[in-house]
């Protein structure tokens, strides 16, 4: 069996360890290898145009020319797959409609990493690079220098499922996404739980999560995908496990690992 060729990654951080950490993480995955790195986003531009990455790991808090500045300056034809580093979760919707593939938050773990790098496999694609450039030049045609189209309202993002098709009674119908109040693993597959009723979808629960706007949704636990805005409360479970209660009252299991990106994507919920 032929092995796919190596996703080509460069890593841009103006901290030394920074890139360390993620030069560290990729040195243990063998299907992907690192083309360069960069401190500074000028630097970035440049090592972009004559790397040509398949991937960058691109920090949004830089001196001087900031991470998101890079992409505005690349524009949707130069711009390779572009996975967004920060530390701070406000940016997090900024990220995604200037179509980054993903955000990990500083400080991120294992898991989150291989989560990021298996979403950026999705987009390597001929189809789906189109799109992310398609996406991008949409939002930087806003007020001709893209400022304008930062400030787009939520509900004009691009690319995010909008609508599922679930199979009741013979026939097919569309269940609209912002119905879903959270989803559970069965099997294989998934049930979608809505407030008066569920669907079981034959998809698994890894690409529901590559295709719901992760700004609404996030997924808790290995079996467990919430809508952020009607999580309740957060609660500590005996033996320092957590829940989190929908306002309806059910309470789902919270991994350990994703309890404080969580607790910060909570927080930037209108």
């Amino acid at each position: 069996m032929v092995m796919p060729r190596p996703l080509r990654v460069l890593i841009v951080d103006d901290e030394p360890l920074g890139r360390q950490r993620i030069e560290d993480l990729v040195r243990k995955d063998p299907t992907i290898q690192i083309a360069g790195s960069a401190a500074d986003g000028t630097a970035a531009v440049q090592a972009i145009r004559t790397l040509r990455p398949d991937l960058v790991f691109l920090d949004v808090q830089m001196p001087g020319m900031s991470g998101l500045d890079v992409i505005r300056e690349l524009g949707p034809d130069e711009m390779p797959a572009t996975v967004l580093v920060t530390a701070y979760d406000k940016h997090a919707l900024e990220a995604y409609q200037l179509a980054a593939i993903d955000y990990i938050v500083k400080p991120f773990d294992d898991e989150r990493f291989s989560e990021a790098v298996k979403r950026a496999r999705r987009f390597t694609g001929a189809k789906e690079a189109q799109l992310l450039r398609e996406r991008l030049l949409a939002l930087l045609a806003g007020d001709g220098n893209g400022h304008g189209a930062l400030h787009a309202p939520a509900d004009a993002r691009n690319g995010w499922l909008e609508r599922i098709a679930v199979e009741t009674r013979g026939k097919v119908k569309y269940v609209q996404v912002r119905e879903v109040l959270y989803i559970l693993a069965s099997g294989p597959y998934a049930e979608l739980y809505l407030a008066d009723r569920k669907h079981l979808v034959r998809v698994s629960m890894n690409t529901l999560e590559e295709q719901l706007d992760p700004a609404r949704f996030m997924r808790v636990h290995r079996s467990a995908i919430v809508q952020l805005s009607l999580v309740d409360v957060l609660h500590k479970a005996p033996g320092g496990d957590y829940e989190v209660q929908l306002r309806n009252g059910i309470r789902l299991n919270v991994s350990r690992t994703r309890r404080e990106e969580l607790e910060r994507r909570l927080a930037a919920v209108p």
